[in-house]
């Protein structure tokens, strides 16, 4: 399956929901700190519901920590600055999507290390800005999990 990093998030709820999206596709999580809450914020669990215990989730220290914990898997940024679509990435078993903090995106340092062929966008309209954090996963795991047929779902 793929895996979903949150590098940095700010808004508990967002997490929230993508825990339960998770949950519901069998990616595992991964919350790279320092995050903008605590895990037991409420706000974060009224929207992962209960689904926290279903889903698989990995808190790293710090984006070190999370690149050697995830070894040689293929690690994918999202971001608005990405230069491929994200419907033309083709996803593999393993893949690591990872979406930087709702107010400011990923570092631009981090994208050039990961360099063009892994930095993915979605489309929007021109002038938009962004599209919410717990939206933009659920797009972009979705799209990768309907390539690899749905796998694991029913």
């Amino acid at each position: 399956m793929i895996d979903v990093a949150l590098y940095q998030p700010e808004i508990p709820p967002n997490t929230g929901n993508v825990m339960r999206l998770c949950a519901n596709s069998g990616a595992r999580l991964h919350l790279i700190q320092p995050l903008g809450f605590t895990l037991d914020d409420a706000r974060m669990r009224r929207a992962g519901l209960d689904y926290r215990d279903q889903a698989t989730i990995v808190l790293h220290a710090d984006f070190a920590a999370f690149r050697a914990a995830i070894g040689d898997a293929r690690l994918l940024a999202l971001s608005t600055r990405g230069s491929r679509r994200h419907d033309q990435m083709p996803y593999r078993d393993g893949d690591v999507l990872l979406f930087g903090p709702e107010t400011r995106g990923l570092p631009q340092a981090l994208l050039d290390e990961l360099g063009p062929e892994r930095c993915i966008r979605l489309p929007m309209r021109p002038g938009s800005r962004s599209l919410n954090l717990s939206n933009s996963v659920a797009i972009t795991v979705y799209e990768a999990w309907r390539q690899r047929g749905f796998d694991g779902g029913e």
